[in-house]
This record gives structure tokens, sequence and C-alpha cells, in this order.
């Protein structure tokens, strides 16, 4: 059966009964041939409060060129974008992870009420990436994605301070800030630092979660491969987005959908990639969510099953060497995908918006001779992913813990207990936080922050002051890809929903064990449920607006932290 490809368009736009809709678009320029072809969104987060998403616009002129020059009309859709490292270690943070569901849907909206025939989504900081995703699972018109692309990394002008000689991402921001707060480094020091992790456009520059997001996606099969691996100042960036509208006009033509080409196995190629590159907790939340909206079943425990299996591969910061702009130039994410499907550890026959399977396209990167960043298989860092699921008395439901570049497998410490991240903060200020001390900040859940607030403002500091290799930290809230050292997010149930983690108190032993994936306090169940019964609920920290309806939308950790009642 042939494919109408403005089967969605043509009952808005076309005969007399639509004369107005046709006149109100003339108003802004359009004419009767720009209205006679497919009508295609091109959605981005341009804001002018962030690097992450600066070239926003410049890309979505590069993408609407590619379609206009495809036979197609876009039509341009600005969106909203949270900061994670702005906004961290304050009240705003509660706002970020609340914005994925606010941007999908507010694109979903614009689709919808406009009848897109297709779309190009543009995100670039961590919510926007997982969003985009989201959206096109929900429309299920063709589509695909683009990355706005990594930061290029900063250097210090102090080459003998702490931080001189190295490439600075943000993550070197949040650390110089714990040593200067611990007098390892000047007040000059800090500055220089400050002044010269972010040199410009793109989004933090290892494989935090903006770039963890970016590449899963690649192995998802909604992103060209190597596409989103390009810089956002790299001028390759331009043609990138070029090609992504003209490839979008191709899907119209042939009728492919997300839902179409998205499997379950897509998803376990994802997981995959992840794993081998170390990357961000963030992307076993953001994975759940957009394999929510695409109906298809994924669990915690998966990651956990796919983890045990595949190596890390890639040396990436946080806790590696390289950036993600040195991750381009040694092949990008087809490099790591050549090395999982040389050990077998990939569906190679999932298909991708590209009409090819991963495979081939996997197959058709080169690798540049003598990169260092992506090891072989016999050469792998650590024989395991880089993420694991821990469950135990303390997280029934489940939890999150990074392991790559994790030498120690078991923490075993006194409670630490702090109601807020802010608190926390100031005890490591205050040099109240010993080696072997477990950390345990709740109340920073989906629900109870409410919008499960990063600490990396806590984890930097502890790394900074010289702690993170000693402490340990437990939380029902999350982390940025940015961090580092032994923590554990994601905790379900949350303490606002009566979890045990509301039970611990100051001096309890806590016990992790990466090995047999346990999170437990040295508590009977008995004692535990005896604490919980005298427990009472906290009061809503926001009871109208935005915060208080998401408040009681959320799900939780486990189940992606979406806002649809049919999750919770």
């Amino acid at each position: 059966m042939a494919v109408d490809p403005r089967h969605k368009s043509r009952p808005l736009l076309e005969g007399p009964d639509r004369a107005v809709a046709r006149s109100m678009m003339k108003a802004i320029g359009f004419t009767d041939e720009d209205l006679s072809r497919p009508q295609i969104g091109v959605a981005h987060c341009w804001i002018g409060t962030m690097p992450c998403n600066w070239n926003h616009r410049e890309l979505a002129q590069r993408v609407m060129a590619g379609i206009r020059a495809a036979g197609g009309t876009p039509l341009e859709v600005n969106t909203i974008a949270i900061n994670d490292a702005i906004t961290t270690g304050t009240e705003g943070m509660k706002t970020s992870l609340i914005s994925r569901e606010l941007i999908a849907d507010s694109v979903e909206l614009v689709a919808r009420g406009h009848m897109f025939d297709g779309i190009v989504t543009i995100s670039g900081c961590d919510k926007t990436i997982p969003a985009m995703g989201m959206v096109m699972g929900r429309l299920n018109i063709p589509s695909l994605t683009l990355y706005g692309g990594s930061i290029q990394s900063g250097a210090c002008t102090r080459p003998n301070s702490m931080f001189g000689g190295r490439k600075l991402t943000i993550q070197d921001a949040y650390e110089a800030l714990g040593a200067f707060n611990a007098g390892r480094i000047t007040a000059e020091e800090f500055k220089d630092v400050e002044d010269h992790a972010c040199p410009g456009a793109g989004a933090c520059g290892g494989q935090f979660t903006a770039n963890t997001m970016a590449t899963a996606y690649e192995m998802l099969g909604i992103a060209g491969m190597g596409w989103n691996d390009v810089p956002a100042t790299n001028p390759a960036k331009a043609d990138v987005a070029f090609e992504c509208g003209k490839l979008l006009m191709e899907l119209v033509r042939k009728g492919t959908t997300p839902r179409s080409l998205v499997t379950q196995r897509s998803f376990e190629n994802a997981i995959t990639g992840v794993m081998a590159t170390g990357g961000s907790t963030n992307a076993v939340l953001h994975l759940l969510a957009t394999a929510h909206e695409f109906g298809v079943p994924l669990a915690i425990d998966d990651f956990d099953r796919i983890s045990r299996r595949t190596p890390v591969l890639a040396d990436l910061r946080p806790w590696g060497t390289y950036t993600a702009p040195e991750m381009y130039e040694a092949g990008g994410m087809a490099v790591v995908g050549k090395r999982l499907l040389q050990a077998g550890l990939l569906h190679a026959n999932e298909m991708t918006v590209s009409g090819r399977t991963l495979g081939e396209e996997i197959e058709r990167a080169s690798e540049p001779a003598g990169q260092k960043v992506i090891k072989p298989l016999d050469q792998a860092l650590k024989k395991e992913g880089g993420l694991a699921i821990l469950r135990g008395n303390l997280a029934p439901g489940g939890c999150v813990i990074k392991i790559s570049g994790q030498k120690k497998a078991i923490h075993r410490g006194p409670a630490r207990v702090f109601e807020r991240e802010e608190d926390a903060f100031q005890a490591i200020k205050d040099n109240r936080i010993q080696p072997h001390d477990v950390m345990v900040l709740r109340y920073e859940g989906p629900r109870g922050g409410p919008g499960m607030r990063e600490m990396q403002l806590v984890t930097g500091a502890l790394q900074g002051s010289g702690l993170g290799e000693t402490v340990a930290l437990i939380t029902d809230g999350r982390f940025s890809g940015a961090t580092r050292g032994f923590v554990i997010g994601h905790i379900v149930p949350e303490a606002a929903e009566r979890g045990p983690i509301a039970a611990v108190r100051e001096g309890d032993m806590v016990i992790i064990d990466v090995e047999n994936r346990r999170l437990d306090v040295d508590l009977s169940e008995a004692q535990i449920q005896q604490r919980l019964a005298s427990w009472s609920a906290p009061p809503p920290r926001y009871t109208s607006g935005v915060l208080a309806k998401y408040a009681r939308l959320v799900a939780d950790a486990s189940r992606g932290a979406v806002t649809d009642a049919a999750a919770r």
C-alpha cells in the first residue's frame, strides 16, 4: 500500500473548509506550495541560560534546509530546558528531572495540534535528550533525533596547579570547589578552573548524562550512527544537521515510524553501549522512561543482567582519562559497537533510522590507527559493565551504583543521616565527615524532593576534599553523569513513600556489597518495621504549581520516574 506522506497534515490544510488555517500560515510567509508539502516539525531546546543548547538555532536552520531540499516544509518549534550544572545544590535543581516530562509534553502537544507529518528533534542538555526520545515513542510519526554535541575541553592557565595540564570538563569545576573548601588549592587556582572549564557551546564533555544518552540513542537506532558523536563546535555538525533533514523526508515517504524500528532488543543494544562506555547512572532512569513511551517492556534488572556480561571498553571521564571530543576523534560509538559485535554482545539485525541494521552501520565505521580511547576486547578496563543494580533491606525495589573505575567492592560504615543535600554539603565543608562514613541523603526522591535532585555538589566536594575513596554515599535522589566515587542512587522505595531508608538513624551500620548486589543496614526486618511504625510522612514541600503536580503523578525511579498513572 502506498504511503501518503501528508496523511497527518492533509486534514488540517486541504480543502475550502481549511481556508482559515491556510490564511493564518500565509501571514508568516508560507505559500500555497509550502502548504502542499509534508509538514515537518523541527523541535529544539534553544534557551539563553546555558551553553548546552546554544547551537540549536543554527542546527535547526540546517535541518530545515535539508527538509526543504528534500521536498518538505519545516516548522520550527522551541521548548524549554533546565541546566543541571547551573542549578545543582539549590532548590532550582528540583525542576530538572521534571523538565523532562514538560519538554516531552510540550513537543507532543504541538506535533499533535499542528498535525505534523514527521519531526526532527534536537537536544543538548541532560533532560532534553530523553525527553525528545520519549516524544518520538509517543507520537510514532516518522522521526529522528539529533544531539547538539559535546562541548570542547578547557585548559587552565596555571600549568603547575592541581588542575593544570588536564583537559578540563565541568567535573573539574565541581572538584575544584571541594579542593578549595578543603584548602588544597588557592582562590586564584579555583578561579582559573571556573573561568576555563567550559570554553563554548555544547553539553558537558565527558561520558556524563548528555553524551551517555546521545550515544545510547545511536545504539537504540533513533539517531544516525556517528552523528551525535560530532562535537557542538565542529564544522561537521552543520553538515550532519542538513543530512538529518534529508533523511527525515526519506522516513516520511516510506512511512517509517519509531515503533516500527525499536524493539526490546534495540533497548538491550542501547544498554550494552551504556555499560561498555561506563555511562551515567541516569541512563537507567531515562531508558526505562523511553521504553515506557515506546510500549517496550524493560525493567531495572535488565540493566544488571546486561552489565554482568559487558566489558568496559571506553576510557572516558568522569572516572577515566578521555573526553567526549576525544571519543569522537577515536571513531566514536561505532568503534565501541565493533568491539561489542566482535564479542557477540549486540543484536546486529535491529533496524535504525538510516534504513540499515545496527550491524551494517557499525561495519561502515572506520577506526583511526593508534587511537587509545577505546580499548581492544583483550584489554578491557573492566570485565563487567559500568553500572550495577543492588537490592537489600535498604532498597527492596532496587538502586543503582556506578562501578566503572571502581576497585572497591565492599564498604561498611556508620550512617551519617541528612534530610537534604544542602546539609550534607555543609557537613563536608565543616570537616564533619570522616573516612569510612556512609552519607545517607534522603527525602530527595522523585516524590519527596520533589524532582529527584542530583547530588553532584556533594560528590564533587567529597572528591575535592580527598574523601572520595573512603566515604560512601547513598540516596533516594540521583547523581550527575559527572559523578565518580562509591555512590548509590535511585533507592526504591524512597523515604517519602515509607521506604526503609527513612528508618536509618545516625550511627547505624550500612553495608554495601557490590559483588552480591546488596545494600543493607545492620537491622532486622522487625527493627526496621518498628521504626517505620512511628514514621509519618513529612508535609509536601510544594502544594501548588508544577512541582506539586509532579509529586502527585510521578512513578518511582525503578519505573523511570514517568508521570503516567499507568506506571505507578
